[in-house]
């Protein structure tokens, strides 16, 4: 007979409910990969275009606690902030958090007009930088929350603002290792 069990996303989704998962025994939960979309954990409709992948940790009784694996953005939704007469600069970061947590951040950086190649370079080169910085900075949980938030995001933009005008920042993909 197969055993259901309730899947809770981890504490800095605020231990919500993802959903139910079939299987034989505990050992058998454990490892499996859940995609949710981040605004059915968040209630947040701006959240809409993210999913948010989870993987199962540890089994209690019929609870099954799980750790987040990645977050990503939908590729029509990236596609979209890309428009004509504006300069996108794409950059990906092999960071590693204040708790000793390695992750993979990928910005997606659009300019408000068409900028130069040498500015879009000065713009990829430094918000590597500040990305690498405000992940030293902050635990793993800190920096989703501000991610999720956009402040992680706002922050960059202001930091940024004084080589080109900026339209919007994401974090395209953020992956934990």
């Amino acid at each position: 007979m197969k055993k259901w069990f309730s899947v809770y996303a981890p504490s800095v989704f605020n231990s919500a409910l993802i959903g139910e998962m079939p299987a034989n025994d505990d050992a058998a939960a454990i490892g499996r990969s859940i995609v949710v979309s981040l605004d059915a954990l968040t209630h947040n409709p701006s959240h809409a275009y993210t999913n948010v992948k989870f993987r199962i940790t540890g089994v209690n009784g019929t609870t099954a606690n799980t750790k987040l694996v990645s977050m990503e953005q939908l590729y029509s939704y990236i596609r979209s902030l890309v428009r004509k007469y504006r300069s996108a600069a794409a950059l990906v970061q092999n960071v590693k958090t204040k708790d000793g947590i390695n992750m993979v951040v990928k910005l997606l950086i659009v300019t408000r007009q068409r900028a130069t190649t040498r500015k879009i370079v000065g713009i990829r080169k430094e918000a590597g930088e500040i990305a690498k910085g405000y992940f030293n900075e902050n635990d793993a949980d800190a920096i989703i929350g501000a991610i999720l938030g956009g402040k992680f995001q706002s922050d960059i933009a202001a930091r940024l603002s004084h080589i080109a005008p900026i339209n919007k920042i994401e974090v395209r993909k953020l992956e934990v290792a």
